[in-house]
């Protein structure tokens, strides 16, 4: 106890802008920032992170310097398999613990390596970073994930795409629109898939898009008008009395189904949104073990 009180006074440093005890829970991680050389459109000054939440549930806002979070496996259990995981919260804040650093283990005990994704937001006031941010984030971090592949025991033709949330909306615009390099699948749980009215949740909308969109750019951001046969093959879960409908992963399955792409669609009774890993006693609880068996059967894990 004494040593974490003094590890926690050394890490409160204002200077470091961090949540403290996350960046303990981080450490067996290896960050690396996205943009080493200048961040694309940042502003001259920017203040820091604003990290919030309890211990082990943390959530960060205000990212300015986007970075991934590199889980390995142990070595021998490795599988090749790796996955970019992109945290839900309505593009407004990250749930990097719950949706992030806590998937990651998970699939590093599976031999898969976790990549959390710490992107950029537009952020509503003034809409510093824009729309395109998230996305030029999640495909620079394919970019160093699969350069740095043999130096992180991956091969670079299986990394997929993980999303929660608006996150799942990210996964999923990754998955259309990274057309010259896919992801090798896409995993998008309790997604925000499109931003057309009567579907889309239009908290996530608005700060991504900004107050008043055109037509196209919501048409381009609605991920189900653009699945074509190569696609990647995708595994979602909803829970039907989610506030963030399940039209949007029924309708992403129905236009993978029209373009003859794999799809695996998990749809419970009960759940609402925000579970994560979280809901072990409820029926929604199973999707980590169904996400396990589809992989397996999808041959990105081994036997």
């Amino acid at each position: 106890m004494i040593l974490q009180a003094i590890l926690l006074c050394v890490l409160s440093s204002a200077e470091l802008g961090a949540h403290p005890l996350a960046l303990l829970k981080q450490s067996a991680a290896v960050e690396v920032a996205l943009w080493p050389d200048g961040v694309p459109g940042a502003p001259d000054e920017f203040s820091n992170e604003v990290w919030t939440g309890a211990p082990g549930d943390a959530h960060v806002a205000n990212v300015f310097v986007p970075s991934i979070s590199v889980h390995l496996p142990e070595e021998g259990k490795a599988t090749g398999c790796a996955v970019v995981i992109c945290p839900g919260g309505g593009y407004g804040l990250l749930a990097i613990d719950k949706e992030g650093h806590d998937i990651a283990r998970w699939f590093t005990e599976r031999g898969v390596a976790g990549i959390v994704l710490k992107y950029r937001m537009p952020r509503p006031e003034g809409h510093v970073f824009g729309h395109e941010a998230p996305l030029a984030d999640c495909r620079k971090a394919f970019q160093i994930t699969r350069a740095r592949s043999k130096e992180w025991g991956i091969d670079p033709a299986r990394v997929g795409v993980m999303g929660f949330s608006a996150g799942g909306h990210l996964a999923a615009s990754a998955s259309v629109q990274m057309i010259e390099a896919p992801p090798a699948f896409s995993v998008l749980i309790y997604p925000v898939v499109s931003l057309l009215p009567g579907v889309a949740h239009s908290g996530s909308g608005k700060n991504l898009l900004g107050k008043n969109p055109s037509e196209e750019l919501i048409r381009r951001f609605s991920s189900e008008l653009h699945v074509t046969s190569k696609t990647p093959r995708a595994f979602l879960v909803h829970a039907a009395d989610d506030w963030v409908s399940v039209a949007n992963s029924r309708i992403y399955a129905a236009a993978l189904e029209r373009a003859k792409v794999p799809f695996e669609l998990h749809v419970f009774s009960k759940g609402g949104h925000g579970y994560g890993m979280r809901k072990p006693e409820l029926p929604v609880g199973q999707w980590p073990s169904l996400l396990e068996a589809w992989m397996k059967a999808e041959d990105f894990l081994g036997d």
